[in-house]
């Protein structure tokens, strides 16, 4: 079964052709980066905009790649949250709209759900149940797969997620858009240990907290500018370093006590911050000592885009889950 996927819930325009949930036949993914360099961070409105130029030109490559035509494909599939509105609705508009006109069913797809499902795309021999650390610039969770597009909500942050934290700590060291990528290469050359942040304790057990940490760091960068060690004598590897390694450190934690305390057989990751080298080296290394297989999305598809919507919406597909023309984008769609 052939699935056309696309993405635009952020500043990603991505298509892709998806066979039986597990091949890509075809991935094509538009990035806005330079649009909103500028700006230290995304626009909204020009995200928006920027979908609705590229979308069908995302989808005609897709096509175009895999040598397929409309004729071809089985049924569509779009993100139809969580994410920006303005972004989100541009895309559910397409898809609904070459729905109707190709009599082709339409799968609505959740953007953390296809995140989870990049992993099916890399390991084909990967299926439930297993236990998945969801990590992005807006979610940072531990969800237990029971069963393909079933979802048990273990632990969340109850307040920036880790992509967000390092985007910000990324931004009091003057790094450029964007951010955590690059802060993550600035820490490959620091001491991890130069600097001691605090991990803030919180009621859930498999919760995460990192504002404290956050707050702690930019603490830490003031007073050494106030010493006089600012500017080029700021020691931004070493501050890099660190607050990944706390950061890491928190996310590797909590993964591994609800992988033993739940006797989960694998262990997963996904989303942007799973390319995360310090997080992908860590995890690896716990893993191995605890003798529990370690799942990792190739890393071209840790960010957004089409192929992770194509391969979720097969499962959805395989529940008969397809929806009407009144299908609506809901920014705040929660996963479980």
């Amino acid at each position: 079964m052939r699935i056309l996927g696309l993405e635009t819930s952020c500043d990603e325009t991505a298509a892709a052709v998806v066979e039986d949930g597990r091949r890509i036949l075809s991935s094509v993914v538009f990035s806005q980066i330079d649009l909103h360099a500028l700006y230290g961070g995304v626009v909204p409105e020009i995200a928006s905009r920027a979908h609705v130029e590229a979308c069908d030109r995302v989808i005609d490559e897709a096509l175009r790649q895999a040598g397929l035509t409309f004729d071809d494909v089985d049924a569509l599939a779009v993100t139809y949250g969580p994410g920006l509105v303005g972004a989100l609705l541009t895309g559910v508009s397409c898809m609904k709209g070459l729905s109707y006109a190709l009599g082709k069913p339409l799968i609505p797809v959740n953007h953390i759900e296809g995140h989870i499902a990049a992993n099916f795309l890399t390991h084909p021999d990967l299926a439930p149940p297993f236990l998945c650390l969801v990590v992005s610039g807006g979610h940072s969770h531990l969800v237990y797969l029971p069963d393909y597009a079933r979802y048990e909500l273990l632990g969340q942050t109850r307040d920036d997620a880790a992509g967000e934290a390092f985007d910000k700590a990324a931004r009091v060291l003057g790094l450029p858009y964007p951010g955590g990528p690059r802060l993550d290469a600035l820490a490959e050359s620091g001491d991890p240990h130069f600097l001691h942040l605090p991990e803030p304790r919180v009621e859930g057990r498999y919760d995460y907290s990192f504002s404290g940490m956050k707050t702690a760091f930019l603490n830490a960068v003031n007073q050494l500018e106030m010493r006089g060690e600012g500017g080029e004598k700021l020691p931004k590897a070493d501050l890099a370093a660190s607050f990944r390694h706390a950061v890491v450190e928190s996310l590797v934690g909590k993964a591994m006590l609800a992988a033993k305390e739940k006797k989960v057989e694998k262990l997963a990751m996904a989303g942007g911050v799973s390319a995360n080298r310090e997080l992908r080296r860590r995890m690896a290394e716990e893993c191995e000592k605890a003798g529990i297989p370690l799942y990792m999305p190739r890393l071209e598809l840790c960010g957004d885009n089409g192929a992770m919507i194509a391969s979720a919406a097969y499962w959805r597909y395989q529940r008969g889950e397809t929806a009407d023309l009144t299908l609506n984008a809901v920014p705040g769609l929660r996963l479980v």
